[in-house]
């Protein structure tokens, strides 16, 4: 399996033809005569929303790597392999903000895809979570130039821009304990 439309065989190192299996077109390597399945690829985030505030306001992250640097978002990203959902999105929320949480604690908001870039597909299990159920203060991680809590209001006066889905589920995240 790869997260890219694979060009050459990952065992034999021959370039790809495609076939038609399954009602759909697949790369397959000749030599080998095995399919190199392109699947999605899985990911985690968490919102932490904060309702002690005067309008319920929202754990974001401003991208400080490619894609969408400068672009706001909620803490998260890849799953490991052998990671539960809720552990990748707490581990995300971690190194991303400094704010952890058990994952037991995680309420599932949604779940996404997004339009493939670069070939690679990507599916999103989206948590919520109280403020009062986490500890540690805010500090953005490594891959964020900036952590803090957003209510809608305050991002639509400071006229912010958000990576797609993100604003949605943010919107959501803010209306969920109401």
């Amino acid at each position: 399996m790869v997260s890219r439309p694979p060009a050459f065989c990952p065992d034999c190192g021959d370039s790809l033809e495609t076939i038609s299996f399954d009602g759909r077109e697949r790369e397959r390597c000749p030599d080998c005569e095995r399919i190199v399945w392109h699947n999605p690829v899985p990911c985690a985030v968490v919102a932490v929303v904060d309702r002690t505030a005067p309008d319920p306001a929202v754990l974001c992250v401003e991208r400080g790597v490619p894609p969408g640097v400068g672009e706001w978002t909620l803490p998260g990203g890849h799953m490991e392999v052998g990671e539960e959902p809720e552990t990748a999105a707490a581990r995300e929320l971690a190194e991303e903000t400094g704010v952890t949480v058990d994952p037991d604690a995680l309420d599932i908001l949604d779940a996404t895809t997004v339009a493939p870039r670069d070939g690679k597909h990507v599916v999103t299990i989206h948590y919520v979570v109280d403020r009062a159920a986490t500890d540690g203060e805010v500090i953005a991680g490594s891959d964020a130039s900036a952590a803090r809590f957003w209510s809608p209001a305050d991002f639509e006066a400071a006229n912010g821009t958000f990576r797609p889905v993100h604003e949605e589920r943010f919107r959501d995240a803010a209306a969920w304990f109401e």
